[in-house]
C-alpha cells in the first residue's frame, strides 16, 4: 500500500542586519539599542523573526558590537543567535554576504534590518507563505506610503510582477512617483542569494554593495520576484529621531489597542504610555498622562492616573494610584496611593493601606489597613497592621554613615510631627505624642512624649509693638 505523500517545510535561517551606526540619530548608543516602548529596537525585530520559526538566527554586528551582543544574550532567545562581525560597513549586500558561512545550507533565508520596520506577525507569515507557494527567488515585504521620500521603490513590469527595487538616490523621476517601497524584510532562496551576492559592485551614488541589486540578476535568469504588502502603521525608516518617534507611536498604539480589546479602559489612548510586556486586568481604568513601564502588572478594577508613573511594580485589584510615582514596589489590593505620593525601591503595601498626599516611602513594609495620609517620610520601616501615622512623621533612617530600620507594631498611633530616630521600635498599640523626637524603644501599649516644657510670656505682643514704634521715631 502506497504511503501518503508528505510535504517537508523548507528549512530557514534568519539574518538580522544590526551593524549600522545610525549617524542621523546623533547618538553614542548603537542604533539597534534605542528603546521602543521599553525594549530595544533589536528586541522587537527578533520577536518578529521568531514568528518565522527559523532554525538559525544570525546577527551581523558592527558599531557597538560588544554592547549589542551583551544585550541580545541577556534576552535568552532560542535558538540562541550566532553573531558575525562586519568590520567594515559597505552596505546591506556586504553585510548579508558576511553571514554566509553562519547561515549554512538551509533552504531559505529571511533578511531583517535591526532598525525595525514595524510590520505585523501576520505579515511575516504572509511573506513566507507566498515565497514558498510561488517558489520565488525572493519575496519582499513592501509598504505603500503617502510620502515615500528617500526609500527604495518597488518597480513592477507591465504584467504587474516585481522587476527590481531602486534606491531613491538612483531612481529616475518616473520611478520616484511610485508609492510602493521595499522594507528590509525579505525572504530569499539561499542558493540563489549567495550565488549572486559576490557579483555585486559599488557603482552607485553611495558606493555600497546594495542587497537589492541581486533582484535584476534573478529576473535576468528567469527567476520570479514577489512582493507582499505589509502594515507598518504608516511609520517607516528608523533613521532619525523623528523616525524613531513615528515607530514608537505605532507600537504604542498597537499595545494600547490590545489592552482595550482585553477590557481595559484608556480614557485617552494617545496620552497613555504603556511598555510592551505590561499586564493590566480587566475593568481597570487608566487616565491620561500615565506611564506604565518595565515589568509592571496592574490588577482588575483599578484606577490608575492621571499623571502617574508606575515602573517595575505590581498593583493589586481595586487599588487606586493618582498623581503619583510607584517604582520597584508591590502594592496590595484595595490600596490608595496619592495624590502626589512617591513609593519606591522595595516598598510593600498590604491590602487596604493608604499612602496619601506628599508621602514618600522607601524600603518600607506596611501591614494591612495601615495609613499614612499626609506629608510623611517612611524610610526603611516595618509597620504592622492598622497603624495610623500622623502628618509630618519622619522615620529618621540615616545617621550619616549607615541606614537603620524603624519597627512599628500593629495598632500603634504615631502622633503628627513625630521624629522616629532609627534604630527604634514602637510596640504594639503604643502611642507617640505629637511633636516628639523618639530615640528610645516604646513598650507595647505605652505613650511616649518628648517635648521641652512650654513657656508662656504674657503681654509679649504689646511690648514688641511698643518697641517697634519707638524705633521708628
Amino acid at each position: 500500500m502506497a504511503q501518503p505523500k508528505t510535504t517537508r517545510t523548507p528549512s530557514l535561517a534568519a539574518v538580522v542586519l544590526a551593524a549600522g551606526k545610525g549617524k542621523r540619530l546623533r547618538s553614542a548608543r548603537p542604533k539597534v539599542l534605542h528603546p521602543i516602548c521599553g525594549r530595544p529596537t533589536l528586541w522587537h525585530v527578533l520577536q518578529l523573526v521568531l514568528v518565522a520559526k527559523p532554525e538559525k538566527i544570525v546577527i551581523v554586528v558592527g558599531h557597538g558590537a560588544d554592547e549589542v551582543r551583551a544585550a541580545v544574550r541577556s534576552w535568552g532567545l532560542m535558538p540562541a543567535p550566532v553573531f558575525v562581525e562586519q568590520t567594515e560597513q559597505l552596505g546591506t549586500g556586504h553585510a548579508v554576504l558576511a553571514a554566509r558561512r553562519a547561515v549554512g545550507r538551509v533552504d531559505d533565508v529571511l533578511i531583517a534590518n535591526g532598525d525595525f520596520d514595524p510590520i505585523l506577525p501576520a505579515d511575516i507569515r504572509g511573506i513566507l507563505r507566498r515565497h514558498r507557494r510561488t517558489g520565488a527567488a525572493a519575496t519582499i515585504g513592501s509598504v505603500v506610503l503617502a510620502d515615500p521620500a528617500g526609500f527604495g521603490r518597488v518597480v513592477r513590469g507591465g504584467d504587474g510582477r516585481v522587476a527590481e527595487v531602486v534606491e531613491a538616490v538612483d531612481a529616475t523621476p518616473e520611478q520616484l512617483r511610485i508609492d510602493e517601497v521595499a522594507t528590509n524584510w525579505v525572504a530569499f532562496r539561499r542558493d540563489l542569494l549567495f550565488r549572486s551576492l559576490p557579483k555585486l559592485d559599488r557603482s552607485n551614488r553611495q558606493h555600497e554593495y546594495y542587497l537589492n541589486r541581486v533582484y535584476p540578476m534573478f529576473t535576468a535568469a528567469g527567476e520570479r520576484l514577489e512582493a507582499v504588502t505589509c502594515d507598518t502603521g504608516g511609520a517607516f525608516g528608523l533613521n532619525s529621531r523623528r523616525g524613531l518617534a513615528d515607530v514608537v507611536r505605532v507600537v504604542r498604539g498597537r499595545i494600547n489597542a490590545e489592552h482595550m480589546a482585553n477590557g481595559v479602559t484608556l480614557l485617552d489612548p494617545d496620552a497613555t504610555y504603556i511598555d510592551v510586556g505590561v499586564r493590566i486586568g480587566a475593568d481597570t481604568t487608566v487616565h491620561p498622562n500615565t506611564y506604565l513601564e518595565g515589568g509592571t502588572t496592574i490588577g482588575s478594577g483599578c484606577t490608575i492616573g492621571p499623571s502617574t508613573r508606575i515602573a517595575d511594580a505590581s498593583i493589586g485589584d481595586r487599588s487606586e494610584v493618582t498623581f503619583s510615582v510607584v517604582v520597584r514596589s508591590k502594592v496590595g489590593r484595595d490600596v490608595e496611593v496619592g495624590p502626589f505620593a512617591r513609593v519606591r525601591d522595595g516598598v510593600v503595601l498590604g491590602d487596604g493601606t493608604t499612602v496619601g498626599n506628599f508621602v514618600e516611602a522607601k524600603g518600607t513594609h506596611m501591614g494591612r489597613g495601615s495609613k499614612a495620609k499626609h506629608l510623611t517620610y517612611l524610610g526603611d520601616a516595618d509597620i504592622g497592621e492598622d497603624v495610623n501615622v500622623g502628618a509630618g512623621t519622619v522615620t529618621v533612617n540615616y545617621d550619616g554613615y549607615a541606614k537603620h530600620r524603624t519597627t512599628i507594631g500593629s495598632g500603634a498611633r504615631i502622633g503628627s510631627d513625630t521624629m522616629l530616630v532609627a534604630p527604634v521600635e514602637i510596640g504594639r498599640n503604643a502611642n507617640t505624642g505629637a511633636g516628639s523626637v523618639i530615640t528610645k524603644d516604646v513598650p507595647p501599649g505605652a505613650l511616649a512624649v518628648e517635648r521641652s516644657e512650654q513657656k508662656t510670656v504674657p503681654g509679649y505682643r504689646d511690648r514688641k509693638d511698643a518697641e517697634h514704634r519707638r524705633g521708628r521715631r
